[in-house]
C-alpha cells in the first residue's frame, strides 16, 4: 500500500471518532452540570482546557466562554480545526483521495454524515440545546465504523482504519474521563453522595458505558468506574482496550511477533499496553488520575508521530517488512 493512501485511511478513521468524540465531550458536559448552580465561565471554560484548545479559542471569541460560543466552536467552527464539521472536511476530502480503497457503503456513510452536519441548522436553539445534533454525529459515526466492519477487506486499509479509531478512541476517553476529576471535581462533602453518583452515571453514559458498567459490576462506585473505563480488556471505549487492539493491527501491517517490535512505533505501543497489562487501579488511584491520564496522552501523541514518521517515507508494510528481515 502507497504511503498516501495509508496515511489518508488512517486520518480519514481518526477524523470521524474524533467528531464523534468531540460531541461526547459536549454531552457529558452538559449531562455532569445540568441542575447545578455553576457560572457559565466555570461551567464551560474547562471543557475547551481539556480539548485542548484553548490558544484557538481566545483567538476567536475572547474570554467569552458561554455555552454558545463553545458550542458553536466545537461543532460548527470551521477556523477550528477540531470541531466537528472541520474533522467531517478533512475526513471527507481524505476518504475522496483513497475512494478506490473503500467500499461504496464507507464512502456512502461518509459523505451523507458530511452533508447532514453542513445543512443542520446554525441558530442559537440549537447551540443552547445541541442534544439532538450530537445524537446525529454519534449514530451517524457508528453506521460508517459498521460499515467498515462489514463491507470492507480485512487487510492493510482495514488495519490502517482500525489504529487509526483506536488511537483517537483511546486518547478521547482519557479526556472525557478527564472531564469528571478535571472540570467537575466535587467538594469533599459531595464525595460519594447523591450528586457524586449522578455524574458517575453520566460519565459513564457518555461512553455508551453504563449498562455493561452494571452488568459487571452493578452499584455505581468511582474506583470501580476508574477501572472499567482504563484497565478493562473487553469493553470498546476503554483505554486498555484501545491500546490492545492498536497493538494488533500495526502487527497486522508489519508481520511483527508478540514480544517484538519492527520498529520504534510498536516498541513504543507495545511498552504501554504492556505496563496497563499489570496495572491495578489502586496503583492509578494512588499516583493520581489526572497525572496518569497526561502521561497517556503524550505518549499516545508520540506514538502517531512515529507511526507518520514511517508513513510518511515510505510504504509502511514494505518498510516493517525490510526492517525484519535485516
Amino acid at each position: 500500500m502507497l504511503s498516501r493512501v495509508a496515511d489518508s485511511i488512517l486520518w480519514m478513521s481518526r477524523y470521524i471518532e474524533r467528531a464523534e468524540n468531540v460531541a461526547r465531550f459536549i454531552d457529558v458536559n452538559q449531562k455532569l452540570t445540568l441542575g447545578f448552580q455553576r457560572g457559565l465561565r466555570t461551567q464551560w471554560e474547562p471543557l475547551i482546557h481539556t480539548t485542548g484548545d484553548e490558544k484557538q479559542f481566545k483567538e476567536l471569541y475572547g474570554n467569552e466562554y458561554t455555552q454558545e460560543n463553545v458550542v458553536n466552536f466545537l461543532t460548527f467552527e470551521d477556523r477550528n480545526p477540531n470541531s466537528i464539521s472541520s474533522c467531517l472536511k478533512f475526513a471527507r476530502e481524505n476518504a475522496r483521495c483513497v475512494r478506490e480503497n473503500l467500499s461504496n457503503a464507507i464512502w456512502e456513510a461518509i459523505n451523507k454524515f458530511y452533508l447532514i452536519v453542513k445543512e443542520f441548522p446554525r441558530d442559537a436553539m440549537v447551540l443552547q440545546h445541541p442534544h439532538r445534533l450530537l445524537d446525529v454525529v454519534k449514530q451517524q459515526s457508528q453506521l460508517i465504523v459498521g460499515a467498515a466492519e462489514t463491507t470492507l477487506s480485512h487487510g492493510d486499509a482495514w488495519n490502517f482504519s482500525r489504529l487509526g479509531r483506536c488511537i483517537e478512541r483511546g486518547d478521547k476517553t482519557s479526556r472525557i474521563l478527564d472531564v469528571k476529576y478535571y472540570i467537575l471535581l466535587p467538594t469533599v462533602q459531595d464525595v460519594g453522595g447523591n450528586v457524586d453518583i449522578i455524574q458517575w452515571s453520566a460519565l459513564l453514559n457518555s461512553t455508551s458505558g453504563l449498562q455493561m458498567y452494571r452488568r459487571q459490576y452493578g452499584r455505581i462506585h468511582p474506583q470501580k468506574v476508574v477501572e472499567f473505563l482504563v484497565l478493562d480488556r473487553l469493553f470498546p471505549r476503554s483505554m486498555h482496550y484501545c491500546l490492545i487492539h492498536a497493538d494488533e493491527a500495526l502487527r497486522a501491517l508489519s508481520g511483527s511477533q508478540p514480544y517484538a517490535y519492527a520498529n520504534p512505533a510498536e516498541q513504543l505501543l507495545g511498552r504501554m499496553k504492556t505496563n496497563m497489562d499489570y496495572l491495578s487501579v489502586d496503583d492509578i488511584v494512588n499516583r493520581g488520575l489526572h497525572e496518569f491520564i497526561d502521561t497517556y496522552q503524550r505518549q499516545l501523541n508520540d506514538l502517531g508521530k512515529l507511526i507518520n514518521d514511517v508513513v510518511c517515507n515510505s510504504s509502511l508494510h514494505s518498510q516493517w517488512q525490510h526492517q525484519l528481515q535485516s
